[in-house]
């Protein structure tokens, strides 16, 4: 499983980028996809919304299951993924591309230091595996 070593990751498997721009995009990650299965629907907070770090923001739901996303930091939603509507299996098809979830605004940039690196993260997802 590669790990993207430019995003930032929780013990949740969401993971976020921030871009030039200073806006985060937030998603699962390919850990969480192949855990949940084929994802049937993602259900998202509309743009304007506020999210806080490590709170439910939306859920995921997939042949398995339905579980609860949270967000990685607090912020505003600026963008929401509106191919998901029709295309849920994008998160399954491209976790860290096609995929994302939201855009925010982010009200705190250092909640980044929160979070784990790359190596910290795909470590973390090892010892969950047993492996």
């Amino acid at each position: 499983m590669s790990v993207p070593e430019n995003l930032r990751y929780t013990n949740e498997h969401e993971w976020v980028r921030l871009d030039a721009d200073g806006i985060g995009v937030i998603g699962i990650t390919e850990h969480a996809q192949d855990q949940l299965g084929d994802i049937v629907f993602v259900d998202l907070p509309a743009p304007g919304e506020r999210v806080a770090q490590f709170q439910k923001f939306g859920e995921v739901e997939s042949v398995k299951a339905v579980s609860d996303l949270f967000s990685p930091v607090s912020g505003e939603v600026v963008d929401v993924n509106a191919a998901l509507t029709d295309q849920p299996e994008l998160v399954n098809g491209s976790p860290y591309e096609k995929g994302w979830l939201l855009r925010i605004r982010l009200s705190q940039v250092a909640e980044l230091d929160k979070l784990m690196s790359a190596p910290d993260y795909d470590r973390f997802v090892q010892e969950e595996l047993g492996d």
